[in-house]
């Protein structure tokens, strides 16, 4: 699968945001776990003097010879735990009542936080998809699979994801410092924490061509399919014949809603996805006014996505070009290709487990390959580049990734830089862009040069937006 690549300066997914997973069939499969639980719990019972019995050796031995007293919550949570891990599945988890409640709490109406999803890997926690769009975390540059190594100076490694996030997580308006590994570059990151709104659906009409509606869906929530509809009868009323609908870094969200939503851009009967179980049986889910109440979009349309364009967004996105024929734009997309069911293990626990495929409507899995855009495009090159750092100062004589980072910037806005070296091109390069902005111009590239430096360069890649201006060409075809 290809790199996902994130632009930097432009449901456990505990606390920060919560939109990374697909609830398998809605109420459907919930419904269904809780009708097997009793019968579940008879069997393991009937199994315990065999399949179990290890584990209650294991306990029993521990419990009765530990030299120091054994805390026996934490052994069950412990095992609890290691039952799903040893899966290998990044989205099967145990929750405990702590995430639990959290997972409980990112379904609200809002929540205060930085905007990122966390997940633990070798016992350090990273993001574990795309930033929404417009919070802290995705206004700072934070990437998938950035690891967090501290917060506010605090080691993380080894930590509970619980605690990690409860640190991260507080009152809007406050800041919270997050030491950041990637690839092989390691710095500090301040940000200010927010409320985090639920809205997830943005529309407005093109600047330059008044009949385009260009619509920003940012997750699948409880309520995204009524916001698309809403904001599809008010782009019409403003005059939209088209639209362009974003999914870009989009890590989706709710399976019910998403199905809704692309009902509403399919002819009734044609399909929407397929389901593949253990036992291999196919199911599908088919356009209907059971879906959309008879709300159909029949203007032109095109879908962006791009490599933070996961599980929901990909059905989405699937959905309405194979079944549609409507054309999709932009990169690769993620490619998480498995539905998620949560179910109440009753004592405010709960375990988050994949229940099965999902497949397009062709019948194609996409997991851990994505789905290839029928038209591609992206972002220059230089809108993939880590943040200039804020902790120390870039001058003349220095060798190093940073100033790498930066010659690639000042070219972008026109200088004639290269290299690794901060060479005298450089240094007059960042001069003048001091004195175009009323900085001393001291040729040194401190916290107030890098902020302007990359103000510049969020304004050039807003112009060199590839996937939007192909869009836009579609639709005025």
């Amino acid at each position: 699968m290809k790199k996902q690549k994130t632009v930097p300066l432009s449901k456990h997914l505990v606390s920060l945001v919560c939109v990374a997973i697909i609830f398998g069939g809605g109420g459907i499969l919930w419904q269904k776990n809780n009708d097997q639980t009793a019968e579940k719990a008879e069997n393991i019972e009937a199994k315990n003097t065999d399949d179990l019995k290890k584990v209650h050796d294991l306990y029993e031995t521990l419990t009765n010879n530990y030299y120091k007293e054994v805390p026996k919550d934490e052994l069950i949570e412990g095992a609890l735990k290691g039952m799903t891990e040893a899966l290998g599945d990044p989205y099967t988890s145990y929750l405990d009542q702590t995430d639990a409640e959290e997972l409980d709490q990112s379904l609200a109406d809002s929540f205060e936080g930085i905007g990122a999803s966390l997940t633990i890997v070798d016992k350090i926690p990273q993001i574990a998809q795309a930033p929404i769009k417009g919070t802290p975390a995705e206004k700072a540059g934070l990437r998938v699979n950035d690891q967090i190594l501290k917060v506010d100076g605090e080691e993380t490694a080894g930590k509970e994801l619980s605690e990690v996030v409860s640190k991260i997580r507080g009152k809007k308006g406050t800041e919270v410092k997050l030491t950041i590994q990637r690839d092989k570059k390691q710095f500090d990151v301040t940000l200010t924490r927010d409320t985090i709104p639920v809205e997830t659906v943005h529309g407005e009409l093109d600047k330059d061509h008044s009949t385009i509606g260009v619509i920003q869906i940012t997750s699948f929530g409880e309520s995204t399919a009524d916001e698309l509809q809403d904001t599809i009868k008010d782009l019409r009323k403003d005059g939209a014949k088209s639209f362009m609908l974003d999914l870009r870094q989009n890590p989706g969200g709710l399976l019910d809603q998403v199905e809704r939503m692309a009902s509403m851009f399919l002819k009734n009967g044609k399909a929407i996805v397929k389901f593949s179980d253990a036992d291999g049986i196919v199911s599908t889910a088919k356009a209907g006014k059971d879906l959309d109440d008879g709300f159909k979009v029949t203007e032109p349309v095109v879908v962006l996505v791009d490599g933070g364009s996961a599980s929901a967004s990909e059905i989405f996105a699937a959905a309405l070009k194979e079944s549609a024929d409507i054309p999709v734009i932009g990169t690769t997309t993620f490619g998480k290709g498995t539905v998620q069911s949560v179910a109440d293990l009753g004592d405010k626990s709960e375990i988050k487990l994949t229940v099965m495929k999902w497949l397009t409507p062709s019948g194609n899995w996409i997991h851990e390959k994505g789905l290839k855009p029928t038209i591609k495009a992206d972002f220059p090159d230089y809108a993939y580049l880590p943040p200039l750092p804020r902790n120390k100062a870039l001058k003349i004589g220095q060798n190093s990734d940073d100033v790498a980072t930066l010659n690639q910037f000042l070219k972008a806005l026109g200088y004639d830089t290269s290299g690794e070296d901060f060479t005298k091109e450089t240094q007059a390069a960042v001069i003048a862009i001091q004195n175009a902005a009323g900085l001393e111009a001291t040729g040194e590239v401190d916290e107030q040069t890098a902020n302007q430096i990359e103000k510049q360069i969020t304004e050039k890649i807003k112009g060199q937006d590839g996937a939007y201006l192909t869009g836009i060409k579609e639709l005025t075809k």
